[in-house]
């Protein structure tokens, strides 16, 4: 259930996503620099990052 939260979340704003499930690791990081270049792609990777774990 807590996935799937964090994947609502991450829908509507990744970096919050990624720091729920990594805290402030590179992942974040890239999170935040794939938002800022293109909202598809953090969220693609935000989802891609909660799923793996």
């Amino acid at each position: 259930m807590a996935d799937i939260f964090r994947i609502i979340i991450a829908i509507l704003l990744p970096p919050l996503g990624v720091f729920l499930q990594v805290g402030l690791r590179g992942a974040f990081w890239l999170n935040i620099l794939l938002t800022l270049l293109g909202y598809i792609p953090g969220i693609v990777h935000a989802v891609w990052i909660i799923a793996r774990r």
